[in-house]
């Protein structure tokens, strides 16, 4: 299972990263620098509450169809038609939620319409997840990686020809980046939906309200977990808005998304080794074998490369943010400072999180991400009229630190991991080290680009030396010495 996880682990990176580094820094950086921080801060504040009720599109279904088709593949021939009406099903009710709750929330006119298109976008967003669970579940794990890079390759066509082909005399618009989405988003699903029919054999849809009852009775500890799990990382620049003056909230919101770009990028990389971890630990624990390997590995591999970018980021901060943008730097770079630092936190939960999911430790998966949701919003509350964008910044960063230490503890406890002192020394040690790498960066007479650069290559031997990142054993596990 190593072997697996760390062959597709390496192909759906090598297409990541061959795809979205062009999108981050070319697309939709050029979308924020054209349309202006107070436009994108709007389309963020909108974009993130279409995100809240997120979950009444899904309910669950995915993370439990992932696991269930992965320990009982034989199933998706029954269970895929009658999933796709109640997907269909849910979908209204999410459209009615979420246009409700902005009316009551006070958004009118154009917030509305941009407000459906990106609950629209979101449909389709839950759907591709959905049939990628199908995908993966399967450990067709290639094929998945090429649908989870689809979507942007199609933006960042149409998007080019937008921004750079000449096609129109008219200023871009925030509308536009919209419509491209929405129009490569539904592409993805169709390809998607033509790969799952194929491999189950489907021919009609099939209603089966028992079987409905059933899948919304297993799927509703992972639907509230979702919930609480999306409040607490999607909220900010929704309380942003609320709770600052109008231009100010579209303002903050903004300084916060240029700040949260590079961030939300990162994640990407950490959600790709859930992706791939949720079938492989369901397969594992459904079989009784040891998981504490593949767990310390996947881990070990996140906190090196998310200490490695998050200190990094902190010292260099005030260069990249004006290298990306060209208006409100400053302020940028003292929220992307703080804020970046939630990425060593998110990597861990992605660990720890989808092995407790993979588990069915729901129930107390969703007791912490309460304890989430209500610290966040309380923070929020308190530090956004203060501080605006670097309130919440602090607020994500204290909310995720706390949500992982818990998850670590409690997959100690159930999982009766052994406490490896000399491992957590040494993760001090690089920590550590990197930061010591970086302040020394600081000395060199060279350009921030070179130091970034020589920062990561040191970085990088000091995992090796301390035995974090190991030739040997990568080289093992792909030879099939190490299982």
């Amino acid at each position: 299972m190593q072997r697996k996880f760390i062959t597709n682990l390496g192909f759906l990176l090598f297409l990541n990263l061959l795809i979205k580094p062009f999108w981050i820094f070319g697309v939709d950086r050029t979308v924020q620098n054209v349309v202006g921080a107070e436009d994108f801060g709007f389309y963020f504040v909108v974009f993130n509450f279409s995100f809240l009720f997120n979950i009444l599109l899904d309910f669950g279904i995915t993370n439990f169809n992932n696991k269930n088709i992965a320990q009982n593949t034989q199933l998706l021939n029954k269970h895929f038609s009658s999933i796709l009406i109640i997907k269909l099903l849910l979908a209204i009710v999410y459209f009615l939620v979420t246009f409700l709750s902005g009316i009551l929330w006070g958004f009118r006119g154009n917030e509305l319409w941009i407000l459906a298109l990106l609950g629209l976008n979101q449909f389709f967003i839950s759907f591709i997840l959905y049939l990628r669970s199908n995908i993966s579940a399967l450990l067709l794990f290639k094929t998945d990686s090429v649908i989870s890079v689809l979507d942007r390759i199609l933006m960042i066509v149409i998007c080019s020809v937008l921004l750079w082909g000449r096609v129109t005399e008219k200023q871009f618009r925030i509308e536009w980046f919209v419509y491209a989405q929405t129009a490569s988003y539904l592409v993805t699903a169709m390809v998607a939906l033509w790969i799952v029919i194929r491999k189950a054999s489907f021919r009609k849809l099939n209603w089966n309200y028992p079987f409905f009852m059933v899948i919304v009775k297993q799927s509703l500890p992972f639907a509230i977990l979702v919930l609480l799990m999306t409040f607490y990382n999607r909220i900010d620049s929704v309380m942003l808005k609320g709770l600052l003056p109008k231009d100010e909230g579209n303002l903050q919101a903004g300084i916060y998304a240029h700040a949260y770009r590079l961030l939300d990028a990162l994640n990407n990389i950490a959600y790709l080794f859930s992706v791939l971890l949720l079938p492989i630990f369901a397969r594992l624990i459904k079989k009784s074998e040891r998981v504490d390997d593949l767990s310390k590995l996947s881990f070990t591999l996140l906190f090196v490369v998310s200490v490695i970018f998050s200190v990094t980021s902190y010292f260099y901060s005030y260069p990249i943010m004006d290298l990306m943008y060209e208006h409100y730097i400053y302020e940028s770079a003292k929220v992307f400072s703080i804020l970046m630092g939630c990425f060593i936190a998110i990597s861990t939960t992605y660990i720890f999180g989808t092995l407790l999911t993979a588990n069915g430790n729901l129930k107390q998966l969703n007791f912490v991400a309460a304890g989430g949701m209500i610290l966040n919003i309380s923070l929020n509350l308190v530090l956004i009229p203060r501080y605006g964008a670097l309130g919440s910044a602090w607020t994500s960063l204290i909310t995720q630190g706390v949500m992982a230490v818990v998850q670590v503890i409690l997959a100690t406890i159930f999982f009766g991991f052994k406490i490896n002192f000399s491992f957590i020394l040494r993760l001090l040690v690089f920590f550590t080290g990197v930061i010591s790498i970086n302040s020394f960066a600081q000395m060199l007479p060279f350009s921030w680009i070179k130091s970034v650069f020589i920062v990561i290559f040191a970085s990088v031997i000091l995992a090796g030396l301390l035995r974090l990142l190991n030739i040997k054993t990568f080289i093992g596990i792909l030879k099939g010495t190490i299982i």
